[in-house]
């Protein structure tokens, strides 16, 4: 589908974007043993293994349903998803807080400066154009809503991690540079190591938010309220329909939904015209939204229904 190849594109720029700033740093790290500029080196290649986690979550969700998955493979990609985020936790944040206090403990002087200043500024130029690209997909699908609304009822993990990643590393190429700054012009080395905390913790902030919404991706969230209510309208325009009580849905992935419905049939219908009734509406919404992968339709009572949810729910919610 067309968001999911523009999701792909987004991770495949950052995934670019990464490796090319993860060697540079690397190098620079090495030349200089600036303690600031390895958990950056760290933080980007953590990132790059990231893109391709993602991707893997991707391909791996697009799989068929088999008997022993009969309603495919969607969940898997936020799976991976959460796994990216702890990653970003113990791999990013860990290494990056461990190199800042072992600095803290034994100051080195950074060597020939120079050289972080020209790595952090191609690191910049480089994790900029990325955030660019990522923050125009998810411009583009968060609508009216705003930022961080948007975020938390995001089901494309892809589109808000990378711009998280992003935004982190962007954060983090400053941390760096003021870091370098105050350690060599200003003759307090110390700060080398105090970046390097900074960037663990900043990186340990972005992981908590990032698992906390996969992991609720991960148990199932219900699907946008619009693709409900046109689902219900669909349904209660079919002839045969007395009266759509509700539906229940299911994300299994961005472009993945299970739905359940609740109809109440007209009384006078015989079997054969509910069942046919039933394949007009299942042909009529996977029309209108192809990301239904699954539709159940349960005919029962609107007291029967009310019941169900008072059961499932309690008094104070619907489905």
């Amino acid at each position: 589908m067309a968001s999911n190849t523009s999701s792909k594109q987004v991770v495949y720029v950052a995934l670019a974007g990464n490796l090319l700033v993860a060697s540079t740093k690397a190098c620079a790290a090495a030349w200089t043993g600036s303690s600031a500029m390895l958990s950056e080196a760290v933080h980007s290649f953590v990132d790059t293994g990231n893109e391709l986690l993602l991707l893997y979550g991707m391909h791996r969700a697009t799989r068929h349903a088999d008997q022993e998955h009969p309603i495919g493979y969607g969940r898997e990609f936020y799976f991976w998803s959460f796994i990216v985020a702890l990653l970003v936790f113990a791999l990013g944040a860990g290494v990056s807080l461990y190199e800042g206090v072992m600095h803290l403990r034994e100051v080195a002087l950074i060597k020939d400066p120079l050289v972080n200043y020209i790595v952090l500024g191609l690191a910049f130029l480089f994790e900029g154009t990325s955030w660019l690209v990522s923050l125009r997909q998810f411009r583009a699908s968060k609508r009216s809503l705003g930022y961080y609304e948007a975020f938390r009822r995001s089901k494309d993990p892809a589109t808000f991690i990378v711009l998280f990643e992003d935004s982190a590393a962007l954060l983090g190429i400053a941390i760096a540079a003021i870091g370098t700054f105050m350690s060599t012009t200003m003759g307090m080395p110390i700060f080398d190591g105090i970046a390097s905390l900074l960037i663990g913790l900043l990186l340990a902030a972005t992981a908590s938010l990032l698992a906390r919404e996969s992991k609720s991706l991960l148990l199932g969230e219900r699907a946008d309220s619009v693709l409900s209510d046109s689902i219900l309208h669909i349904a209660a325009h079919e002839k045969s329909v007395f009266r759509a009580n509700g539906v229940l849905t299911i994300q299994l992935a961005p472009d993945q939904i299970l739905a359940a419905l609740s109809l109440e049939f007209a009384d006078n219908l015989q079997t054969s015209d509910i069942e046919k009734s039933v394949v007009d509406i299942e042909r009529e919404v996977r029309k209108s939204h192809p990301e239904v992968v699954t539709l159940f339709i349960k005919p029962q009572t609107e007291l029967a229904y009310k019941e169900t949810v008072r059961q499932r729910y309690g008094s104070r919610n619907r489905y």
